[in-house]
């Protein structure tokens, strides 16, 4: 590729150390897909003729069916694989192969192939996702109006219906799925025909080799266009908050699955056990996805790192940019079938969920009933709270302290306070949209329902 500049051959560890193509080799249908357009528009700039050019498409057709047919031969010499390809094209289609490459370089090459790739990934990413929220919501439906202990610093808070939980993390992965379209924009931007640094000498049309290769635009100057990586950085941030959003699902999981709560029982085909003990039932899957997270997060600072000090235009750090997203996009392929998996085949149990609901969640509701009597908020705040230490003194429930009890701390007390211990008729009364009453987890349901229906999947750059 560059052999005419030097002298003597390049030194083996170093050749090793230069090389990407043990990571970058899986890029090679972006490459190809990306020559074939370049080939196309050899012909419009008047470079090679039109039976050149089948030539060149014809041979990297073939290039194309070995690789995808596993029996691509590589070779020491393959320093990338764009440097893989060619070679290949050159052993298949002759002389003409040396003309491929006109007018075009490996840095606005890459940063071409590096953009098609990853609209893959972020499409894939989108697909992943929809099934976890798919599988939310139908655990959402299935649960009906079944109630179980809302939390706050996981602590028991008030009630809320199992299906408002289980929504509660639908929206966060609708959130993610919204972050990678508007990224897959940002990266449907086409680099090619900026060359090295300056930009093409050759009369190609980049408006069409952008629509030829699915791009929605072309990038404005040819130095960035080369060193550009936001877009990489945007994916891999989005990809290290789903593993967040991943690890907050399977933390209350990995919780609610335990002896001491029993909320939720784990499917067998998610869970493992234990090489000493019988009795074991581990959450693996979820304690697994929560550990993913780490890696993710570990994804991004990699690339943020080698990303900022460098000079303007092309680098060879910019190397170091695919292993991050390889293995952020390799994470989440596998990650989130799982997570969709290990959700859709859980079984609430709606009787130890409503074993768990005490009367003390119902204190607000308490001071809200002094409220609706005239009771300024922080009057009836301190009045509850009283009474709630003092059914911890007693041992009791806050319900069982008798009504003359709830007299003497306030006269606002009434004969029907006691209807206020009531967890169903809690849920019931918080019915503003976004809360957990039935009617609003309902048409927070439908609402789920039409994102799942009309949120289209970013594009993949075909």
């Amino acid at each position: 590729m560059w052999g005419g500049r030097f002298s003597e051959g390049i030194d083996a560890l170093m050749a090793r150390f230069n090389s990407s193509f043990p990571f970058d080799r899986r890029m090679w249908d972006e490459d190809i897909r990306g020559s074939m357009a370049w080939a196309r528009q050899l012909v419009h700039a008047g470079v090679i003729t039109a039976d050149e050019c089948d030539a060149l498409l014809a041979g990297l057709d073939t290039v194309r069916a070995e690789f995808a047919a596993g029996q691509f031969a590589a070779q020491d010499t393959d320093e990338d694989i764009h440097t893989a390809v060619e070679r290949r094209l050159g052993e298949i289609a002759g002389s003409v192969a040396g003309k491929l490459h006109t007018g075009r370089s490996r840095n606005d090459q890459v940063a071409t192939d590096i953009r098609l790739w990853m609209l893959g990934a972020v499409q894939r990413a989108d697909h992943g996702l929809r099934a976890v929220q798919a599988a939310l919501l139908n655990q959402a439906e299935v649960a009906g109006n079944a109630l179980l202990p809302g939390y706050t610093h996981l602590q028991r808070a008030q009630p809320v219906l199992l299906a408002h939980w289980l929504l509660s993390h639908f929206w966060p992965f609708q959130r993610d799925r919204e972050r990678l379209a508007d990224c897959a924009k940002r990266t449907a931007v086409l680099p090619l025909g900026s060359g090295a640094i300056a930009g093409t000498p050759l009369a190609v049309d980049r408006a069409a080799l952008a629509a030829d290769l699915g791009m929605a635009a072309i990038a404005p100057n040819s130095i960035d266009a080369v060193s550009d990586r936001d877009f990489a950085v945007e994916f891999l941030s989005c990809a290290a908050l789903i593993g967040v959003h991943l690890s907050r699902l399977a933390e209350d999981m990995v919780i609610y699955s335990s002896a001491e709560f029993g909320f939720v029982v784990l499917a067998d085909a998610y869970s493992t056990g234990s090489s000493l003990m019988p009795q074991k039932k581990n959450p693996d899957s979820f304690e697994l996805l929560r550990g993913k997270s780490g890696r993710l997060i570990g994804d991004l600072m990699a690339l943020l790192t080698v990303l900022k000090g460098l000079p303007s235009a092309y680098d060879k750090d910019l190397q170091e940019d695919k292993e991050p997203l390889f293995d952020a996009a390799d994470t989440l392929d596998l990650a989130l079938p799982v997570a969709a998996g290990a959700v859709a085949t859980a079984r609430f149990r709606h009787d130890r969920m409503r074993a768990a609901l005490d009367d003390a969640m119902l204190a607000t509701d308490v001071a809200d009933y002094l409220v609706e009597r005239g009771v300024p908020f922080r009057e009836a705040h301190r009045v509850v709270g009283g009474l709630v230490r003092e059914a911890e003194r007693r041992g009791v429930s806050l319900a069982a302290l008798p009504v003359d009890m709830f007299r003497a701390a306030h006269p606002a007390c009434a004969d029907d306070l006691p209807h206020v211990f009531d967890f169903a008729r809690s849920a019931a009364m918080r019915r503003v949209p976004g809360a957990t009453a039935p009617e609003a987890v309902q048409a927070q349901m439908a609402q789920a329902r039409r994102c799942l229906a009309s949120h289209e999947a970013p594009a993949d750059g075909r």
